[in-house]
């Protein structure tokens, strides 16, 4: 959480943070300011100290204010154009120069500063090389991964999952009245067809995700997944959008939205059967179903993460399904990761899988997913059922966004 910030820099002996890029699907920068109209900023935190935010164009300083914070318009006092004209035109040169003067402003002259944040590389990269030759005093510091700030987000407070508690709201909505789509359609040749009598395929489907989630205040920056079939036997296969919906080819609906502008996602899954399924693909649910409750049954306060992933591999071992703790390169059987941290990512600490660290425990006050699956594309099928949880500071663990897990679903008409 943010309380923990300035304790996990001076654990990492990390002096000041450099958050740089807009205020807008920028997930370390809106942690601190919130979802704002502003294009272009570099927010500072020296350990200590609240955060101050230094904004590129001073039309946007309402906007900027907004985040509640200590703001200042870079360029207010003295504008662009007198620092291009002192560097020769340069404009990585110019900006490093204005950014100096902001730093020095804010006695942020040496240290090691960790930065972040969503801006192009290479204006990135040009930008740093010049402030390191003119603050030579600073060490700027990157991570891979568990940066302090991907350390503190990794608990969320009671309003950061109330925000993910609505997203799940959203979510299942959508979830709903895609089912609601499916079960009202004509039926010809065994899939989907509208009134005319033309197919209903997977693009058709999208269309109408994107279209409900905007009209109930989400984002869909990643897509979603809808893969019938063989598509569904590959985890990360959005789906084909020229592939008709058919009856009795199991149907992995994996959707993953975020508030507009780039705030808190949600992440769901289940898988689905148009009017009937072969005997193997109900087995194969009903053994992902089994695994999916086993796992939510067993989950302790203060264990690693991966505890489960291993437990998971071992439960589809005992059902005579190769895993990953077997074969790492496997291409079918269980072959991910038992679950992930979520928040203003969709994928962040605490982590299960082969990147899993000490600390991704499950303490309270982490969001993560469950969502064990079985994939055999070459049988033209894959399961996957995944839900959101919230572990509480008195330790119990909550499901975010209930909805069925059925895996049949009925149609309202028949086949004309």
């Amino acid at each position: 959480m943010k309380k923990d910030l300035d304790r996990l820099m001076e654990e990492q002996d990390i002096d000041a943070l450099w958050i740089t890029g807009g205020l807008q699907s920028n997930p370390d920068m809106v942690y601190f300011t919130g979802i704002q109209h502003v294009k272009k900023a570099d927010l500072f935190k020296i350990r200590g100290r609240d955060p101050i935010l230094y904004h590129l164009v001073d039309m946007e300083r309402e906007e900027a204010a907004k985040s509640g914070l200590e703001t200042h318009s870079y360029f207010s006092n003295k504008p662009l154009n007198e620092y291009l004209q002192n560097n020769k035109g340069d404009l990585s040169a110019s900006i490093a120069a204005r950014m100096k003067e902001a730093m020095e402003e804010i006695g942020l002259t040496s240290g090691r500063v960790e930065i972040s944040g969503m801006i192009d590389l290479s204006y990135g990269y040009a930008l740093i090389e010049q402030l390191k030759l003119i603050l030579p005093e600073i060490e700027f510091i990157s991570f891979l991964k568990d940066s302090v700030i991907a350390q503190a987000r990794m608990t969320k407070g009671s309003q950061e999952v109330e925000h993910i508690r609505k997203m799940g709201k959203i979510t299942t909505e959508v979830v709903k009245r895609v089912r609601t789509f499916l079960q009202g359609q004509n039926i010809a040749n065994d899939h989907l067809v509208f009134p005319d009598g033309l197919p209903i395929t997977i693009k058709d489907v999208k269309g109408r995700i994107r279209l409900w989630l905007a009209e109930l205040g989400a984002d869909n920056p990643e897509e979603t997944i809808f893969a019938i079939g063989r598509d569904g036997g590959i985890p990360h296969s959005s789906g084909s959008p020229d592939d008709v919906i058919a009856l009795g080819k199991p149907i992995v609906f994996d959707i993953f939205p975020c508030e507009a502008g780039g705030g808190y996602f949600y992440d769901f899954t289940r898988t689905w059967c148009l009017d009937h399924a072969s005997d193997e693909a109900t087995l194969l649910h009903q053994q992902v179903l089994n695994v999916h409750h086993q796992i939510i049954d067993e989950l302790q306060v203060g264990k690693p993460f991966k505890t489960f992933q291993e437990r998971t591999c071992q439960l589809f071992a005992e059902m005579r399904h190769v895993t990953i703790a077997d074969k790492n390169n496997t291409t079918e059987g269980y072959l991910h990761s038992i679950g992930h941290g979520l928040g203003m990512n969709i994928h962040e600490k605490p982590f299960s899988g082969i990147t899993a660290e000490p600390d991704d425990l499950l303490i309270p006050g982490v969001v993560f997913t469950i969502e064990p699956g079985l994939y055999y594309p070459e049988k033209g099928m894959g399961v996957r059922i995944e839900d959101t949880i919230y572990l509480d500071e008195n330790g119990q663990f909550e499901i975010l966004a209930d909805y069925p897990y059925d895996f049949i679903i009925p149609l309202i008409n028949h086949e004309s």
